[in-house]
């Protein structure tokens, strides 16, 4: 006997299929509407298969009989967009940066692009939009150790920067000398500190103590600290201390900017060069 005869509920419609005295399976067909949709997948595929590259093979996939591929596709829209780019491209590469600043409609082409070259290279250590990070020079305003002109700053780029301090702890100053000296430098009377003058500081930072954009040494009189700290006067007599980039101290700042000229084409480097003099260049 089959398990059909034992069916509690014959004329349900069910598949026999019974458990626990009446859960069962019900036969009843699927819904037109889903089964439309069912075969309009399939026609969609089949189309697709058709018309895209679609199914893989041993060494090679079918092409459809349209040709498309999404790698053409995108060639295609890049050819478009360089061949806008071509005009301004082809007269950055005769200019000066200089002279691009100059050219208004140029310099607005240069501000958009240098966007994306100063977030793949620079925004890293100077923050988004030059504003800094902890250890690293703020470009948004106007104080440039070796200079804010479009020309110094294309140097910089180019060749990278890496200043020197030598270390004035020790036999060159005593622990008080640099106490005097870090109190003046912290509460901007730098030059009326003797010595300032007797231990030769003015020397590399200027009579005014403003500094030399030829040596990148620092303006100690505007408050802007290139190392700046929570304790900014421990921070200044640590500097004064081990210097910058002094080999001799372990302890030593080192600070050094890379040079980008053997990654990025001269066209490059003049265009991130007037994004970042915008940011704030001048002199």
């Amino acid at each position: 006997m089959s398990e059909h005869e034992h069916n509690p509920f014959p004329e349900e419609g069910n598949t026999g299929h019974i458990w626990d005295d009446n859960l069962r399976e019900l036969a009843n067909p699927a819904p037109k509407w889903w089964m439309m949709a069912f075969y309009a997948s399939i026609a969609f595929v089949i189309g697709y298969v058709v018309i895209y590259p679609a199914i893989p093979l041993t060494s090679s996939f079918t092409k459809g009989v349209t040709g498309w591929t999404a790698i053409g596709e995108y060639n295609d829209a890049t050819a478009e967009v360089e061949a806008i780019r071509k005009p301004f491209e082809d007269k950055i590469a005769k200019l000066s940066a200089k002279e691009i600043l100059a050219d208004a409609e140029l310099s607005a082409y240069v501000e958009a692009s240098g966007k994306v070259i100063f977030g793949d290279n620079c925004a890293a250590c100077h923050g988004t939009g030059g504003a800094g990070n902890p250890g690293f020079p703020v470009l948004a305003d106007d104080d440039w150790l070796y200079g804010g002109t479009i020309d110094q700053i294309q140097t910089t780029i180019t060749n990278g920067r890496q200043g020197m301090m030598p270390k004035m702890g020790g036999q060159q100053l005593t622990g008080a000398e640099i106490d005097k000296l870090a109190n003046a430098i912290n509460n901007g009377s730098i030059t009326k500190e003797p010595l300032f003058t007797s231990k030769g500081c003015m020397g590399c930072h200027g009579p005014d103590g403003k500094g030399m954009a030829a040596l990148g040494s620092a303006n100690l009189t505007d408050g802007i600290w290139r190392f700046s700290e929570p304790d900014q006067l421990a921070s200044i007599k640590h500097t004064i201390t081990h210097g910058v980039n002094d080999a001799s101290d372990p302890e030593t700042r080192k600070p050094k900017m890379p040079t980008f000229k053997d990654k990025l084409s001269k066209d490059t480097i003049k265009k991130l060069a007037v994004y970042v003099y915008k940011f704030g260049g001048g002199q």
